[in-house]
């Protein structure tokens, strides 16, 4: 089930969105920036947040901007800061959908969807060179041959598709898939970067490129 992290201080919005979002997705629900932050920390595993902009303790803004930092999970604003200006700086910093208040129920729960459905995880990927099954965690040859390499070598090839086409810092991908309390070396990044390659073939050296100075992308484009 899709994680929604509800970050919304009016009380009676807050419970009805957080009953009717859990009908179809796990929920924790934050009333501050404060209270948000310790639930993002604990558990990074997120898929969406939804951020009002205006909390006793500060704005969704912070909250969104100090998130994009360390991972790059979706988020959407809900919110009555509805001028040109407050919705030009929540797209700036990222936002899926920015979407002022007073809004219909049954609109916000169309927009959701459709942002998760549009970056749904990829379950499995076929290639020319073999087929990827990231349910399993396992890759199929050409020849039949099936293999399995570490599974976390395997998160970390499905989040470069996932981004795609954003090109991921080796910090995002270790705040992604670690967490920012067991950070490896930015060379432990490099080497899973070497075995997807080799595991991939002639696939993995044309579609994970090396981005100098930032980090690494999925790309689905010819080299030039």
């Amino acid at each position: 089930m899709r994680k929604i992290l509800l970050v919304e201080d009016d009380i009676s919005l807050g419970e009805t969105l957080n009953e009717r979002l859990k009908r179809d997705y796990e929920v924790a629900w934050a009333k501050n920036l404060s209270e948000a932050w310790s639930l993002f920390s604990k558990a990074k595993d997120f898929d969406l947040a939804i951020l009002d902009v205006g909390l006793p303790d500060g704005s969704g803004f912070e909250l969104a901007a100090k998130i994009r930092q360390t991972s790059p999970m979706l988020f959407l604003f809900l919110t009555a800061q509805a001028d040109a200006e407050s919705r030009l700086k929540g797209f700036e910093l990222g936002a899926e959908e920015y979407i002022p208040k007073p809004f219909h129920l049954k609109e916000l729960l169309i927009r959701v969807k459709h942002v998760l459905d549009a970056h749904a995880p990829t379950r499995e990927l076929q290639l020319d060179t073999c087929t990827v099954n990231f349910t399993q965690m396992s890759v199929t040859k050409k020849t039949g041959q099936i293999e399995y390499p570490p599974v976390t070598d395997l998160k970390i090839l499905q989040l470069l598709i996932e981004k795609s086409p954003r090109v991921l810092s080796r910090d995002e991908i270790m705040n992604e898939i670690w967490g920012v309390d067991k950070n490896p070396s930015h060379r432990t990044i490099d080497n899973i970067i070497v075995r997807l390659r080799q595991l991939l073939g002639d696939d993995g050296e044309k579609h994970i490129r090396s981005v100098r100075g930032v980090g690494y992308q999925w790309s689905t484009e010819e080299a030039t």
